[in-house]
């Protein structure tokens, strides 16, 4: 039995973008009607509620913050959009850096728990930065900021809808805005059609890992909102830019910072260390995690996708140093760097107990979670799929390109380029959050009321429901998608050719011709298989245009390393469907 619902503003995701602008919303205007759907558990599920890396980072310029001055800020622009490749829109970045001040702040006063120095927030060196500016709780800062966020989502009395799956965006007669949306709510094994009219809506709904064998995404992101999106008409960009980090396979720990710059070991399943000579990358693999084709680091993440490619398994071991290390032979800035996190000599020793002496909150932390390095238990790597740079494109108010609909979060694009520094997800979930939420807000409340046929819509909706409920042609829906996370891991993964990507299309054309059909799993399966389709196509289709690389988009050509190529792709690939194809072309950011 379908039903439906009105409200003014309709949240689409509940991570920390989608809260945030939530209480946004009503902030602006406290006699909008806003309601919020997640997918899962408020607080539980999703990427906020589960994330956790050595020491887990929000970006932010602060009065104090290096170089001090009043427009410290600029200095954090431009380290955005030049870490972006210059291929992201350098107004969007202007607005992430000038308002981290105020969104960190803010966090503050709903009781985040920033680790302070002096009295001061502790800001540390991360990657993509000219100057330390990185703010942290500990492993789980996301979580504090989504804890906090949900108190105060729950004093202002914000309708919570959990178990509900959004599976498409609906449109005015003339397609001219978004007028609602068509989603399942989940109750035990029922799947219940749920229809929701709203003047305005806040896509929050995350990014797409679980397209990808393995990601440091919950199970069931398959990118639903980029999908829904393009097929409502907005424009995609930056979509082929994923950012890919070396991250523990039992706990999902991003083995970044200290984790790297201790030198363990780096081994196959029959302990051989088959990275040699290469102490130098690995400790700068601690500050430059997510793979980058710019930073020399970049062989370090190959070599480990190659020996996984031949069927390895891979480890860190911090029981003893790497065959032939000798502290004094590291680079001096680096061995300089060593000696900020800890004034005791750490240059001697074992990786574990260097690590002991500049992070023992993560080797707490892996205890607790199944892995006890002091028992000599090692840390199995794999390059999991991180964060999507690109999305949903918006512009300065958080507005995509179809009337109505906002995006925030790792759904839009924009405000990344090719890559980010790292905190500035959680730092973008805050500032185009609020923006997001604030804009909704305004343009819904000049709205007096949607004229559309709601019965004739629900009619026709009910109508497809039926037609997918009956439909037997095409492959089963579980088994379409492994074959679509073992394409992507083959082709669009850590090294991309031309040849795998035609390959990878190719294997998705094929599955197109075929079909989808319901399996076990149910009609939100169905839906998001279709999603993962749409999603792979789209990344694939991107990354197999961009003949050069940039940022985490790693290009062979010939079996050479393709550059950067500044004069023909400083550029946006957009996206976006015409006439029921999926057209692509080249612009100027912005």
């Amino acid at each position: 039995m379908m039903s439906n619902r009105k409200v003014d503003v309709l949240i689409i995701g509940g991570g920390a973008a989608g809260v945030r602008a939530a209480i946004e919303v009503k902030k602006t205007c406290s006699i909008n009607k806003v309601a919020l759907v997640t997918e899962g558990l408020l607080g539980k599920s999703g990427v906020t509620a589960n994330a956790c890396s050595d020491r887990m980072t929000f970006h932010a310029t602060l009065p104090y913050t290096l170089p001090t001055g009043k427009d410290n800020w600029k200095y954090h622009a431009q380290d955005i959009y030049k870490i972006g490749g210059f291929v992201s829109d350098k107004e969007l970045a202007d607005i992430l850096a000038k308002n981290s001040g105020e969104a960190i702040t803010y966090l503050e006063s709903l009781g985040v728990p920033w680790v302070k120095k002096d009295g001061k927030i502790n800001q540390f060196l991360t990657d993509g930065s000219k100057y330390p500016r990185g703010c942290y709780t500990g492993p789980d800062t996301a979580k504090q900021i989504l804890i906090a966020l949900i108190k105060e989502l729950k004093r202002l009395n914000i309708e919570v809808i959990e178990n509900y799956t959004a599976v498409k965006l609906l449109a005015s007669f003339k397609k001219e805005r978004v007028i609602g949306c068509l989603g399942f709510k989940q109750e035990k094994k029922e799947e219940s059609p749920l229809v929701f009219f709203a003047k305005t809506i806040v896509l929050a709904t995350g990014g797409a890992g679980d397209i990808y064998e393995k990601s440091l995404f919950p199970s069931g992101m398959t990118g639903d909102g980029y999908c829904i999106a393009y097929n409502c008409g907005a424009e995609i960009v930056n979509i082929e830019f994923i950012q890919i980090g070396l991250s523990s396979v039992k706990t999902g720990l991003a083995c970044s910072g200290s984790l790297m710059r201790t030198i363990p070991r780096i081994v196959n399943e029959k302990d051989e260390e088959f990275i040699s000579d290469s102490f130098n990358l690995i400790f700068k693999k601690g500050s430059s995690w997510p793979l980058c084709s710019e930073d020399d680091s970049l062989k370090i993440d190959i070599a480990i996708y190659r020996e996984i490619q031949k069927g390895s398994k891979v480890y860190l071991d911090y029981s003893r140093d790497p065959r032939g290390f000798d502290f004094n032979n590291l680079d001096s800035g680096l061995k300089e760097q060593y000696f900020t996190e800890s004034s005791r000599n750490i240059g001697i020793d074992t990786p574990l107990n260097r690590l002991r002496k500049i992070n023992l909150e993560s080797i707490i932390w892996l205890k607790e979670n199944g892995i006890d390095l002091e028992k000599g238990d090692k840390i199995e790597l794999f390059p999991f799929i991180q964060h999507f740079q690109g999305g949903v494109k918006i512009d300065n108010e958080g507005r995509t390109t179809v009337k109505g609909l906002f995006a925030c979060g790792e759904v839009a694009g924009g405000q990344h380029g090719a890559n980010r520094p790292g905190g500035n997800a959680l730092l973008d979930t805050q500032v185009f959050g609020k923006i997001a939420g604030k804009n909704a807000s305004i343009e819904a409340k000049k709205i007096r009321g949607l004229k559309v046929d709601e019965e004739k819509i629900l009619e026709r909706i009910q109508n497809e429901i039926d037609e997918i409920s009956i439909n037997k042609q095409g492959a089963q829906a579980s088994d379409v998608k492994r074959q679509v996370q073992g394409i992507l891991f083959e082709c669009a993964n850590v090294i991309r050719t031309e040849d795998g990507l035609s390959k990878g299309l190719g294997g998705i054309n094929i599955m197109k011709e075929k079909g989808v059909c319901l399996d076990n799993n149910g009609i939100i399966y169905y839906f998001k298989t279709l999603g993962a389709l749409v999603v792979a196509e789209m990344l694939i289709r991107a990354a197999r245009l961009r003949s050069e690389s940039r940022g985490p988009h790693v290009t062979f050509i010939s079996g050479r390393l393709a550059l950067r190529d500044e004069l023909k792709w400083r550029k946006y690939i957009v996206i976006r469907k015409i006439n029921n194809e999926m057209k692509i072309t080249v612009r100027k950011p912005g």
